[in-house]
């Protein structure tokens, strides 16, 4: 047993230094993004049935740090200040499934070509699901309503002044950044970590081709597997990290990555109570076709590239010294626990 459990840390804190840096300059960024980008701009940018606004919605999510949950009352509030069904549906998509925080997660573990493929897919995948809501969906425009603005800097959302210094917005920079968002998502990118320490302890490499197959085979399970589970689009990178060193297609592990934070039981829920049966519906067969066919398409263009190996895909070059990256796992790792035991302490 105490090897076993060796075993696991090690792999485990391999893949941990691996992303830490990444992870940290992506949540710095992630605050800066909240501080300074107002959403009732946004909010007024996505109303009606327009293919603008299904666009900017696309592509105002793909640098949002919110998790699977985390979008959710993003995306409600939206709809609410009279964002259209069909751009709602897009930042549901494109908002989870990528983020600053998992862009740079992603290349740290994965590489640039699944970076700059996952972005691009992800956009694709949540401007197609617009366009077909706002084809499909009947939507009625809802009447943006005047409501106080909340204060982003301040911790209880209310101040006095209209404007905060330069020295108060960097420390709500840091507040927001290594206190409310890294204690929303760093519990769920260690569990996704510890599964991937153990995926690659334990899986022997012919698990892969005898239980998965390759090709659209394994496409197709990662996508059942993916969709139900409430994973975070950080937390599910070691994930398929870890299984593709054990020889899983690039195309399966890139249907998991776009179908497991896009799509959970809470985020279904909602949006056929909020939106509707035919919403959910054009939610759900978009992401398993486009997830589908793209996974099929990047499995193409692997083959094409031809001069790299699954293990050189995920252990690219190292960017930065031992010393950095294991100083940066220790201060992510104290960062991530500070945080949990604050939670527990306002739960009391």
């Amino acid at each position: 047993m105490v090897e076993i459990f060796i075993g696991i840390i090690s792999e485990s804190y391999i893949l941990l230094m691996r992303m830490s840096v990444y992870l940290l300059f992506g949540y710095f960024f992630a605050g800066v993004v909240h501080i300074f980008l107002t959403p009732g701009t946004i909010a007024r940018h996505l109303g009606g049935r327009s293919i603008s606004s299904v666009l900017k919605a696309s592509l105002f999510g793909i640098p949002l740090p919110l998790c699977s949950c985390g979008v959710i009352p993003a995306a409600l509030s939206l709809r609410k200040e009279g964002a259209g069904k069909g751009a709602v549906l897009s930042f549901l998509i494109s908002t989870p499934t990528t983020g600053i925080d998992s862009i740079f997660a992603t290349y740290a573990l994965l590489g640039g070509v699944f970076v700059i493929y996952r972005v691009c897919a992800s956009f694709i995948v949540a401007f197609f699901i617009g366009i077909i809501a706002n084809i499909v969906i009947q939507d009625t425009i809802i009447p943006q309503k005047e409501k106080k603005k909340e204060c982003k800097v301040c911790s209880n959302g209310e101040c006095a002044t209209e404007k905060h210094s330069l020295l108060e917005n960097i420390k709500g920079v840091f507040t927001y950044a290594f206190g409310t968002l890294l204690r929303d998502t760093g519990w769920w990118i260690l569990i996704g970590i510890l599964i991937g320490g153990a995926i690659a302890f334990f899986l022997p490499k012919e698990f892969i081709h005898t239980y998965l197959g390759t090709g659209w085979q394994a496409i197709l399970i990662m996508l059942l597997i993916g969709m139900p589970m409430y994973v975070c689009a950080s937390g599910s990178i070691p994930i398929a990290a870890a299984l593709m060193l054990k020889g899983l297609n690039p195309g399966a592990a890139f249907a998991f990555l776009m179908a497991g934070p896009a799509t959970n039981t809470v985020t279904m829920t909602v949006v056929w109570r909020h939106l509707g049966k035919m919403a959910l519906v054009v939610y759900l067969s978009s992401i398993i076709i486009c997830s589908f066919l793209l996974g099929l398409l990047f499995d193409f263009i692997w083959q094409l590239l031809g001069g790299f190996s699954i293990t050189t895909l995920v252990h690219h070059e190292q960017m930065f010294p031992a010393w950095l990256e294991g100083g940066a796992a220790v201060l992510l790792l104290i960062l991530i626990f500070m945080n949990i035991v604050l939670k527990y302490k306002k739960k009391k």
